[in-house]
């Protein structure tokens, strides 16, 4: 099995490091990662500006690839340059911090991800709900398991998994559950603040809008101590409001056209 591993936390990140040791267990492993923190970058991609590549290595051993970009710039990097034949499965993660509800769209980590599914191939993306987590070996358990099992099985195409797990010590964990993506999101504010030499800036802050109630939700499962596997894909399309638009009849509007 050849999988291709990334993250938006940066190559140095804890939850990259412990995902590849967990990987290298059933599979040959491939790191592509951003040289720095990506987080909340989305799917952004790098144009007009050149992509280094450098090889990085932890203690002295070779790790994996640097890539001054994206997320989506890694997995494209390398799927198309970097490895000599293409991955069976890109796993995106361990990230530092949830990834659930409308989260999921500004999210570097299930952008990672769903590149991959653009790309054909199957792709997980993992998070652990705390941005300073401590369990992340269990969190490496489940990411290795779920590797496996979407090796065997597959995956629709364009669809890929995004997984979020409590930051508990395994024990505490009630189970884990198939989940829909939930509509919490946050209430964001940009604070006026003053730097030391006088001049206005802004920080986002902002408060989270709790509307899940129900464990078939992402949020409010991992809310509620069970890990969330959320299957998810590129298709944007809001297929009932297509359907109501028909009696809109757009294709009329250029036969109103008036003459200047």
């Amino acid at each position: 099995m050849n999988i291709l591993i990334s993250n938006d936390d940066g190559i140095d990140a804890t939850g990259i490091k412990v995902l590849t040791k967990f990987l290298k267990k059933i599979g040959n492993v491939t790191v592509v990662a951003p040289r720095t923190e990506q987080s909340a970058v989305g799917h952004a991609i790098t144009m007009k500006v050149p992509l280094r590549v450098t090889e990085y290595y932890e203690n002295g051993n070779f790790f994996g690839y640097a890539v001054d970009g994206t997320p989506a710039d890694c997995v494209k990097m390398g799927i198309k340059n970097i490895m000599k034949v293409k991955p069976d499965i890109v796993v995106s993660g361990i990230n530092h911090g949830s990834n659930t509800a409308i989260n999921i769209v500004y999210s570097g980590t299930v952008s990672a991800a769903r590149e991959a599914a653009i790309m054909d191939v199957p792709s997980l993306a993992i998070s652990i709900a705390d941005h300073h987590p401590k369990n992340f070996e269990f969190a490496g358990k489940v990411a290795r398991e779920l590797t496996k099992m979407v090796v065997k099985h597959g995956l629709p195409t364009g669809t890929l998994l995004n997984v979020n797990i409590p930051d508990l010590p395994e024990e505490q964990i009630k189970g884990i559950l198939p989940t829909l993506q939930g509509k919490t999101k946050w209430d964001d504010v940009y604070e006026e603040r003053i730097d030391p030499y006088g001049d206005k800036y802004y920080w986002l802050t902002g408060k989270l809008i709790e509307a899940d109630g129900k464990l078939e939700m992402d949020h409010f499962a991992v809310k509620n101590n069970y890990v969330a596997v959320t299957p998810v894909h590129f298709d944007l399309t809001d297929y009932q409001a297509y359907e109501d638009m028909q009696s809109w009849h757009v294709e009329n509007i250029l036969q109103h056209k008036t003459k200047v």
